[in-house]
């Protein structure tokens, strides 16, 4: 028999880079998590694709969901390192929630303290989102942007409800963009966030098997 602390369902988490699928599966020090790190490929297309697929047959077709891997952070402030919880993941007029942000948030600054945790919508985009565009994205609502979470969790719902959750860690923001000296310092601490943040992703899934009020 199974342990009976450990959730019923599986836990899928989505990425797009094989580095980002490194930092994950780097975090997670425990056997037997049941936690099982999908690279998607780049862009909504590619995600939506694999998540479809993957969601569509077994052991996944009940199982949570978590998109995870780099963002653009769109506000004020951000810096790279920081994390961004997504409430809510938009692209294309479809709109997904997330699933107990609030304990997320908790669990994300347990596993990653000293960092700063951001929460608020998340927008999908095509492309990497530079000056105008990303100021455009900020008064249209969102806090953060990148070219997969929005689309693996819409396509993780499509196939049938389950929780869903989207945790991303801010690679460039608005005064340290892509382009800019300073980025491959700002992807070492990001790499390093992503890193240490699956204890996170266990703690929320481990929370699906308490009661709902």
């Amino acid at each position: 028999m199974g342990d009976p602390q450990e959730p019923a369902v599986p836990l899928l988490i989505a990425c797009a880079l094989g580095i980002e699928k490194f930092a994950l599966r780097a975090g997670d020090r425990r056997r037997g998590s049941g936690a099982t790190v999908l690279r998607t490929g780049m862009g909504p297309a590619n995600a939506g694709r694999a998540v479809r697929a993957a969601c569509g047959t077994e052991p996944f077709r009940e199982a949570a969901v978590v998109a995870s891997g780099f963002c653009a952070g769109l506000a004020p402030g951000m810096h790279p390192g920081d994390l961004v919880v997504v409430e809510e993941a938009r692209l294309g007029g479809v709109s997904t929630s997330c699933t107990d942000t609030d304990l997320l948030v908790k669990a994300v600054a347990r596993a990653v303290p000293g960092h700063t945790v951001h929460r608020g919508p998340l927008t999908g985009v095509d492309h990497v989102v530079r000056g105008h565009e990303r100021a455009e994205l900020l008064a249209a609502g969102a806090i953060a942007a990148d070219m997969e979470s929005a689309a693996t969790l819409n396509s993780a719902m499509e196939t049938g409800p389950r929780p869903v959750a989207a945790v991303r860690v801010v690679v460039d923001a608005p005064e340290h963009e892509l382009v800019r000296i300073g980025t491959l310092r700002g992807g070492i601490s990001a790499f390093r966030v992503l890193r240490s943040v699956m204890p996170a992703f266990l703690e929320w899934h481990r929370s699906l098997l308490l009661p709902r009020r």
